[in-house]
């Protein structure tokens, strides 16, 4: 019997307010003028990485907790103006909100409101294994309730992916997320050591692939086999925002492992579908659809430009660059 939905999103719901600043770090004053304005919109880490695999033509279907307020209508919208099923479960402390400063060259600094989340929150066992078991995978947000949807997952059989975002590579909070997925996303933002903490996710954890973006440094990919570069693909556009790069790569390299292409493609799909997302303003909510993302494979593919596929380093020394923390420019999870 097939599955109803290829991709069960778990978490990752919310609003941001975003605000385009003159500069980051903004320097202190009694106030400034904004444009092009403020604006509202839903669209967090879920949210995005929803939005991304039904883009690409993957049958995705995201389970969240949001409140009965006006910016769970937004989120309510976002899916059902999209056509992504959703499944809501009432968030007593109401919907996750977060304010996003966004800079000319596209970096962004997140605010989030940490006062949404009580220790109570859970999504129900039985809502959980009825989405599993019509369920090809699961992309897991690192959302408090989703912890304890784990051992559910796995014991429906689905495999599972998850992205740790700008984990430092200590903080306990993360650790059941990092040792419980098959494939575990991070940043290399906040990582001293990226390649350090990827060794340790693939020995200590379940995983069997690590990837690690790194902003203008491209991705990591960590396997048995060894360690991949991914190269940067310069988008088509002017690179304009960040937000939702991360998400975006996850997307685009999950498409490719859910219809079975080699490790190389799916990095290149995550390339593709991230740097695709640094053209689309934090105010808008748009992602690559299957045909773009083919049509751009094609042509850097089919030339003999570097940053096709990836670069892949064996245990020879100097066959790829160090895996290092990334410069201040450049996509971010």
């Amino acid at each position: 019997m097939s599955s109803q939905y290829d991709v069960l999103v778990l978490g990752g719901s919310g609003v941001d307010t975003i605000v385009y600043v003159p500069e980051l770090p903004l320097p202190y004053a009694d106030s400034y003028m904004i444009r092009p304005g403020i604006e509202t919109r839903a669209g967090q880490t879920g949210d995005f990485v929803a939005l991304g695999l039904s883009a690409l033509g993957l049958r995705t279907h995201h389970l969240d907790m949001i409140g009965d307020d006006p910016s769970g209508d937004l989120v309510r919208a976002f899916h059902r103006d999209r056509g992504i099923d959703f499944t809501e479960v009432p968030l007593p402390g109401g919907t996750k909100r977060a304010v996003n400063l966004v800079g000319p060259d596209g970096r962004r600094l997140s605010l989030y409101d940490d006062s949404r989340s009580r220790e109570s929150d859970r999504l129900p066992e039985e809502v959980v294994r009825s989405l599993a078991s019509v369920s090809r995978h699961a992309h897991v947000s690192l959302t408090y309730p989703c912890a304890f949807t784990l051992p559910l997952l796995r014991e429906a059989g689905l495999t599972i992916s998850t992205d740790l975002h700008d984990w430092d590579g200590e903080n306990p909070y993360h650790e059941p997320f990092a040792l419980g997925a098959d494939i575990v996303f991070v940043s290399t933002t906040a990582l001293s050591d990226p390649e350090r903490t990827m060794r340790l996710i693939l020995e200590r954890g379940r995983a069997g692939i690590v990837v690690a973006t790194a902003g203008a440094e491209g991705a990591y990919v960590l396997t048995g086999d060894g360690l991949v570069h991914v190269p940067t693909v310069a988008p088509r556009a002017p690179v304009i925002d960040s937000n939702g790069a991360g998400d975006a790569f996850a997307a685009g390299f999950l498409f490719g492992r859910l219809t079975g292409e080699s490790l190389d493609r799916c990095a290149l799909y995550g390339a593709v579908a991230g740097a695709y997302a640094c053209t689309v303003p934090a105010t808008g909510s748009d992602a690559i659809d299957h045909a773009g993302l083919l049509e751009e494979v094609a042509a850097l593919t089919g030339s003999a430009a570097p940053g096709g596929e990836a670069e892949r380093a064996g245990s020879v020394a100097g066959r790829t660059r160090p895996l290092a923390r990334p410069p201040v420019t450049g996509p971010r999870t």
